[in-house]
């Protein structure tokens, strides 16, 4: 009976998601850097955690809801967390550069996440596209993070996952699509995704009826699926660029890739770098991710490699349990003395504009 009454309550829940409270500490054309606030007993590490999510997913991917957040499990193990939320482009920013993202909204994100840092440099987190945008500013850039670490990020796009082979495809003219589109509906990209795994809907629905009496199960997938249909539109000039030289040229891979007319060799990356991968990410293939601790120059290089796709990996609970406490020890590991009592606290927000989202 719970199960039919679960289901019919369905379409009138609504799920609370992103709600780690946060403020606004930099704000800048669409996007802006959210501070978490630290745990009552203040922060236990001296080096900020800096987390960047892929432009065409809501950050709250990792801060889903109380209880089931990779950033609210952060903030209590102590760690100094802030996060972009890239927000959403408008038609007039159909021109903007993936430098003006990569090198400058990344650029100032990271020089502000850093500025308590005793080295001035934060821990860098990139998610999928996110850090593939964090390795090549970490590339341009070497001495700007305290460590790289590159969850699910597709660094090697030579390789033959279905999406690589689709954007290479001759008869996909991605400069008249831009022209005519300006940015690149986020429709047309989660259509993309869902045919990577055409049977994915009708699995989830088979899922929803069998486990529809558990409240807590209800609870996460309703949080999940609304990240899942919130996302947003690619600015056109960088999605060109992005998919004729990343996946088509694969130019960073190939050390050709430049950043604000500089090289971004891979081969530059010298600081700790920690490479995330998924046995069964099919967006992004295990290899194209691992790639950057085969071409990254720094002396201290590690991979996680772990069962699970490209989201569920990341937000479920064998994530609580496994991945989650495995990101917190590398980098409390890089981080120096851990501040047992009397941690510091966290410098005061520049802005107090508490960002709670609810859907």
């Amino acid at each position: 009976m719970k199960r039919w009454l679960n289901l019919a309550k369905l379409p009138f829940m609504k799920p609370t998601v992103g709600a780690t409270p946060a403020d606004v500490v930099h704000r800048e054309n669409k996007w802006q850097l959210l501070h978490y606030r630290p745990r009552p007993q203040g922060v236990a590490f001296k080096t900020p955690l800096l987390l960047v999510p892929s432009l065409i997913n809501r950050h709250y991917v990792l801060d889903l809801m109380p209880g089931k957040s990779f950033t609210e499990y952060l903030v209590a193990q102590g760690h100094d967390v802030f996060t972009i939320d890239w927000g959403t482009p408008g038609p007039e920013d159909r021109f903007l550069t993936f430098d003006e993202i990569t090198d400058g909204y990344l650029g100032r994100a990271i020089r502000i996440a850093g500025r308590a840092a005793p080295q001035k440099k934060p821990h860098v987190l990139g998610y999928c596209l996110g850090g593939t945008l964090a390795a090549i500013h970490a590339a341009a850039h070497p001495d700007s993070m305290a460590s790289l670490t590159a969850l699910a990020a597709p660094v090697r796009f030579g390789d033959e996952g279905l999406l690589a082979a689709w954007t290479r495809t001759k008869t996909f003219d991605v400069e008249m699509l831009v022209s005519a589109m300006g940015n690149v509906p986020w429709q047309l990209m989660q259509s993309a995704f869902h045919l990577l795994r055409p049977t994915l809907n009708l699995s989830k629905a088979v899922h929803l009826l069998d486990r529809a009496w558990d409240d807590n199960f209800l609870d996460g997938f309703l949080a999940l699926e609304t990240w899942g249909n919130d996302n947003v539109s690619f600015p056109g000039a960088a999605y060109q660029r992005y998919v004729e030289e990343l996946y088509r040229g694969d130019a960073f891979a190939r050390g050709t890739f430049t950043l604000s007319g500089s090289l971004a060799r891979p081969q530059a990356i010298t600081c700790p770098t920690l490479a995330v991968t998924f046995e069964h990410d099919n967006i992004v293939p295990a290899a194209s991710a691992k790639a950057l601790l085969e071409l990254a120059g720094a002396e201290d290089k590690q991979n996680i490699h772990l069962p699970g796709g490209h989201v569920g990996a990341v937000v479920s609970k064998a994530a609580a349990k496994g991945l989650w406490p495995q990101l917190s020890a590398y980098w409390g590991a890089r981080d120096g003395a851990v501040q047992k009592s009397g941690a510091r606290q966290a410098r005061p927000a520049e802005a107090a504009k508490v960002r709670r989202k609810s859907g």
